[in-house]
């Protein structure tokens, strides 16, 4: 038998072997946009860090950016935000409201998406309607008079009814449905299938890295949310999630200047509640990764 020649800076075997000048040009500039997008992102959360714990007195007349802390390390800042009862109360809210809307808005971008993928006679209006969602919103306003006409101002359902999902989630999941072949589909309907075991059972692990992504977005949405919360349970701060607290918390500790002996320690809150917001995004957005890099969408059909 022949061997198989190798070529310069061809594919053989799915390896490349020997890459081209400009192959290795290309990799190092890759690798430099890749670096410096990353510095983007890291060097802020970085100075945040390294400011909530530093010496708050020292701190507040630094200037640049913080490579380590300044003065010496100082954690008062954390202890003045965990000292708030409202802290542990905004956790507790937020993981209410994150499971309610991830899970809602799962089932109604499924059956949502299901719906409009199947060709039916008004599949195309209802597209046509939910597109038309896209570029003109209802308002706040009107939401809230819906919201009050069916009792829900006041209470949790209100928010996480009006976070669960949105037009383009919607969109995606049609259109994950729609790259499902339709062979498959047929030949479950043949053997007896409803239209829940189709969606459920065959359609949906040919395409849930796509619905990987609208979890995930919603799950971030719904951690970073304060506005909704403000404007359906504005007097009930037993029902504040995270961020509303923080952000109270922080309106209260702009003028700490101005008392007769201002605590200094102070000033590091506004540091300290990023850090205390972000870490839990931070250690759950790797298992989403991980999710969305195994979810690959796989064809049904086999030759």
């Amino acid at each position: 038998m022949r061997k198989k020649k190798k070529l310069k800076g061809r594919y053989d075997g799915g390896m490349v072997d020997n890459p081209t000048l400009g192959g290795k040009i290309a990799n190092v500039i890759i690798t430099l946009v890749v670096i410096f997008l990353a510095a983007i992102c890291l060097l802020p959360m970085w100075h945040v860090l390294m400011s909530s714990i530093s010496d708050g007195f020292s701190l507040l007349s630094y200037k640049g950016l913080v490579w380590k802390p300044v003065g010496k390390v100082n954690l008062e800042g954390y202890k003045l935000v965990l000292q708030d009862s409202g802290i542990l109360t905004g956790y507790l809210n937020t993981i209410i409201y994150v499971v309610g809307t991830t899970g809602l808005g799962f089932i109604l971008n499924v059956m949502g998406g299901y719906a409009l993928s199947r060709p039916t006679k008004l599949s195309g209006a209802m597209t046509v309607f939910i597109m038309f969602t896209l570029m003109f919103s209802g308002g706040m306003i009107p939401t809230y008079m819906v919201m009050k006409t069916i009792g829900l101002v006041g209470t949790r359902w209100a928010v996480i009814f009006s976070e669960a999902t949105m037009a383009m989630y919607v969109v995606i999941a049609c259109n994950a449905f729609k790259s499902v072949p339709e062979a498959t589909v047929e030949a479950a309907r043949i053997d007896g299938a409803g239209h829940f075991r189709i969606m459920f059972q065959i359609m949906f692990p040919q395409c849930k890295s796509l619905f990987t992504v609208t979890l995930l977005n919603t799950f971030i949405g719904s951690w970073n949310s304060w506005l909704t919360a403000s404007i359906y349970v504005p007097g009930d701060r037993s029902k504040w999630p995270l961020q509303l607290v923080i952000n109270e918390l922080t309106s209260n500790n702009v003028n700490f200047l101005e008392s007769a002996n201002p605590n200094y320690s102070r000033y590091l809150v506004q540091f300290a509640v990023i850090i205390v917001a972000t870490l839990p995004i931070l250690i759950a957005i790797p298992f989403f990764q991980d999710k969305i890099e195994a979810g690959v969408i796989q064809g049904g059909v086999k030759g």
